[in-house]
């Protein structure tokens, strides 16, 4: 049984920082692409970042590049996301998500979600 378990969520003021974890299970984890998304109410899930757990680049939705920060512990199965320098706007559920396919298959229609972690930022 796969299972993507975030955590980290909570409250920030703007400006301020906030890490989400993702523990994955139930996968071989080396060679899937590993993502963030985020939903706010009322609007559609976006992506925000991604990697491949065999290496490589970072990849990042412009709206958080040069504010967050994707890694990864292979040791612990987990995959981070290091959020700086916060906006109200950053406000949303953040979903972890995987698939073996691509980072354009993450992107659009990953295979496998966690259940979400909510974080709020006031001004």
């Amino acid at each position: 049984q796969v299972q993507l378990v975030e955590s980290g969520g909570g409250s920030a003021q703007a400006g301020g920082s906030l890490r989400l974890s993702c523990v994955v299970s139930g996968l071989m984890y080396r060679g899937e692409w590993m993502g963030w998304f985020r939903q706010a109410p009322g609007t559609r899930r976006d992506w925000v970042a991604g990697l491949y757990t065999d290496g490589g680049p970072t990849h990042y939705a412009d709206s958080v590049k040069g504010r967050f920060t994707i890694s990864q512990d292979n040791a612990k199965n987990t995959v981070y996301l290091q959020m700086n320098r916060l906006k109200p706007e950053d406000t949303a559920m953040y979903y972890c998500a995987a698939t073996s396919h691509s980072l354009w298959r993450l992107q659009s229609s990953p295979t496998y979600w966690g259940q979400g972690t909510q974080v709020t930022v006031s001004s």
